[in-house]
C-alpha cells in the first residue's frame, strides 16, 4: 500500500553524480565558503609522498577535512602536527568521489594570529596617517657606503649570511655590530636602543635591521611602535630585511627600503665588487684613451706654436734680413754695373761728340780759325776787310796774313729757279 502511494511523488530522480555535482556548485557559489578562516586543532596529518598534505581540523563538536595541495604546502612557514591549534584559510568544496565537503588550504597560521594581524591592520592605519610611511620622507641609500650598522641577532644565521654578502661584494666598508634579541618581551626595546646608539656613536652610513623569518607572533618586535619610529627618526638611512619574501611588518613600511630577506638586504646595501672592478677596467681604458688622444692634440698644438714662435722669431727675422740684403746686393750689384756700363758708353759718344766738335781736331783735319787781332774769329768775308792782318790758328800753332781781296760766294739761287 505505501509503495503504491509512492506512486503520486514524480518518478525522476537524481543520480549521485549529479546531485554531489549540484552541491558542490551550490557549495562554490557561496561568497563566504570562498575566502573563510577556520579555527581548531590539528589531527588525523598525513604527508604522502605526492607532497600534498592532509589533516582534519576539528575542535570538541566537529571536525572538518582540509587539503594542502603541494605548491602550497612547499611555502608554508608553520610546522604542522597533531594537536597543533590554527587557523586555515581557504575555500569549501565537495570531494566528489566521498561525498564529503573539504577545506582546500592556500595559508594558515598559528591560533592567535588572527588578533595579532587585526592590531597590525590597527596600528598600520594610524602610522600611516601619521606620515611616517610617506615615500617623501624616504632618504636615498648611499651608492659606497663607508660603514655599515647591523641590528640584528648575534648568533642567527642572518647575520653570517649578510657578512659573507658584504665582504664578498664590497670589503672596504667598515661593519658595526649592534647586537640584540629579535623576538621577545626586550626585543623591541633593545632595537630601538641600538638605533639610537648607531647614530649617536658610530654616525654609520646606513643601518640593516634583519632578522630570519617566523610565524607573525615572532616578528611582533617589528610591529612595535617604538621600533617603527625610531627608525622613521634615524639619522641613517635604514635597510630592513626581516623574515622571507612574504612577510611585511611596520618597520619594513617606515624604513627607507624594505628588502624580502636578510641577505637581500646585505646586498642592496653594498655595491658589487665584480661589477666595479669592471667599470674602473672600463674607465681605465677611456682615460688611456682620452689621455693619448689629448696627448696628440697637445703635441699638434705644440707643434703650431712651435712654427708660430719660429715665424715670429727675431732670429728668422734676420735671417729673412739677410736674404733680401744678399738679393739686394746682388740686384744693386747688378744694376750699378749695368748704369755704369750705359754711363760709360754715353761718356764715350759724348766724348766722341766733344772730340768731334774740339777746333783742335777740325784744324788737325787742315782747317784754320781766322782771328782779327782783336780776338774776334772771323767768320765771314765781310767781317774782313783788304789788306787787314789775320792770324790763322793751325793745328800746331798760328800764322799771320794779310787780306789781299774778299770774295764772297755768289747767294744760292732761289728753291726751284735758276741763275739768270
Amino acid at each position: 500500500m505505501a509503495l503504491e502511494q509512492l506512486d503520486l511523488f514524480p518518478r525522476t530522480a537524481l543520480s549521485v553524480s549529479a546531485l554531489t555535482q549540484y552541491l558542490r556548485t551550490l557549495l562554490e557559489s557561496d561568497d563566504l565558503l570562498q575566502d573563510v578562516w577556520v579555527q581548531g586543532e590539528i589531527s588525523n596529518l598525513s604527508r604522502p609522498t605526492s607532497g600534498h598534505i592532509y589533516f582534519t581540523l576539528k575542535d570538541e563538536y566537529a571536525a572538518l577535512r582540509c587539503v594542502i595541495w603541494r605548491a602550497q604546502a612547499q611555502r608554508l612557514r608553520v610546522a604542522l602536527q597533531n594537536g597543533l591549534a590554527i587557523e586555515a584559510h581557504g575555500y569549501i568544496s565537495l570531494y566528489e568521489r566521498d561525498g564529503q565537503y573539504q577545506l582546500y588550504v592556500d595559508a594558515l597560521r598559528l591560533a592567535g594570529e588572527g588578533l595579532l594581524f587585526q592590531e597590525f591592520l590597527r596600528l598600520k592605519a594610524r602610522l600611516e596617517a601619521e606620515g611616517l610611511f610617506e615615500p617623501t620622507r624616504k632618504r636615498p641609500i648611499p651608492a659606497f657606503p663607508q660603514r655599515i650598522g647591523l641590528v640584528t641577532s648575534p648568533t642567527g644565521a642572518a647575520l653570517q649570511d649578510m657578512l659573507n654578502i658584504i665582504r664578498q661584494r664590497y670589503p672596504l666598508v667598515e661593519i658595526v655590530l649592534a647586537p640584540v634579541s629579535v623576538q621577545g618581551e626586550e626585543a623591541a626595546s633593545e632595537v630601538v636602543r641600538a638605533i639610537a646608539d648607531l647614530n649617536q656613536r658610530e654616525r654609520p652610513s646606513l643601518i640593516i635591521v634583519a632578522r630570519g623569518g617566523g610565524s607573525l607572533e615572532d616578528l611582533w618586535a617589528f610591529n612595535d611602535e617604538r621600533v617603527v619610529r625610531a627608525i622613521a627618526a634615524s639619522q641613517a638611512p635604514i635597510i630592513t630585511g626581516i623574515g622571507h619574501e612574504t612577510d611585511f611588518t611596520l618597520a619594513d613600511f617606515a624604513a627607507d627600503l624594505r628588502a624580502p630577506t636578510p641577505s637581500a638586504a646585505a646586498m642592496l646595501a653594498t655595491p658589487d665588487g665584480a661589477e666595479l672592478q669592471h667599470k674602473v677596467r672600463q674607465l681605465e681604458r677611456r682615460l688611456a684613451s682620452a689621455l693619448e688622444a689629448r696627448v696628440q692634440e697637445e703635441k699638434h698644438r705644440l707643434l703650431l706654436l712651435r712654427q708660430r714662435l719660429e715665424r715670429a722669431s727675431p732670429l728668422r727675422r734676420v735671417r729673412e734680413d739677410r736674404q733680401r740684403l744678399d738679393y739686394l746686393s746682388t740686384w744693386a750689384a747688378h744694376h750699378i754695373t749695368s748704369a755704369l756700363r750705359l754711363r760709360r758708353l754715353h761718356l764715350q759718344g759724348l766724348q766722341a761728340r766733344l772730340e768731334s766738335l774740339n777746333p783742335r781736331a777740325v784744324l788737325a783735319r787742315g782747317y784754320a780759325i781766322l782771328q782779327r787781332p782783336d780776338g774776334q774769329t772771323v767768320q765771314r768775308v765781310h767781317q774782313a776787310a783788304a789788306g787787314e792782318i789775320l792770324h790763322a790758328h793751325l793745328a800746331d800753332g798760328y800764322l799771320s796774313t794779310r787780306v789781299e781781296s774778299l770774295h764772297p760766294h755768289p747767294p744760292p739761287p732761289p728753291e726751284g729757279g735758276t741763275h739768270a
